[in-house]
């Protein structure tokens, strides 16, 4: 698992971001998408920091922050790899594409790799059922994957040491 860092910088920019969202109405979801992007996730002194600025309570940024996909308490990855487990990618073999990912990168679905590289997770259909299986890593969406394919799409990363 990562060791979270947060830096003095990080905390500066997010008050900023925090004071600019603030003069408008709704700024708790802008200032989520500014932590998660700024520090790399939204752990509960992060969560702290904005209930106190924005004098939201902090059950619901919790709830927010646990809610939706995108928020994470946790440190990911430089690079996020999502396996869809769909119903039309499942049938054409996600588990194999999901456990090769794992037993390669040595981590399961939910955790990240010890030099911070992955992340790997599981997601649900990505709304690309005729390239099924799939899976994506950051943005980049791999399709009519099989074991071979799959290897090669984690090769393409930098800094990737692969186990297969």
């Amino acid at each position: 698992m990562i060791k979270l860092k947060i830096t003095l910088e990080q905390i500066e920019s997010l008050d900023k971001r925090m004071e600019k969202h603030s003069e408008k109405p709704g700024p708790l979801m802008p200032t989520l998408h500014d932590a998660q992007k700024i520090i790399g996730c939204i752990p509960n002194e992060i969560q702290e920091l904005i209930s106190n600025k924005l004098k939201v309570p902090i059950a619901k940024i919790n709830g927010v922050v646990t809610f939706y996909a995108q928020f994470s308490l946790v440190p990911k990855g430089k690079n996020v790899v999502g396996v869809c487990l769909g119903t039309a990618c499942y049938v054409k073999g996600a588990q194999a594409i999901l456990d090769k990912v794992g037993s390669t990168l040595k981590i399961k679905s939910g955790e990240t790799s010890e030099d911070g590289e992955f992340t790997l997770e599981a997601t649900r259909c990505i709304g690309a059922c005729g390239l099924a299986p799939v899976m994506s890593i950051n943005e980049e969406v791999y399709g009519k994957l099989n074991v071979s394919k799959t290897i090669e799409a984690l090769k393409e990363h930098e800094g990737v040491t692969l186990n297969d």
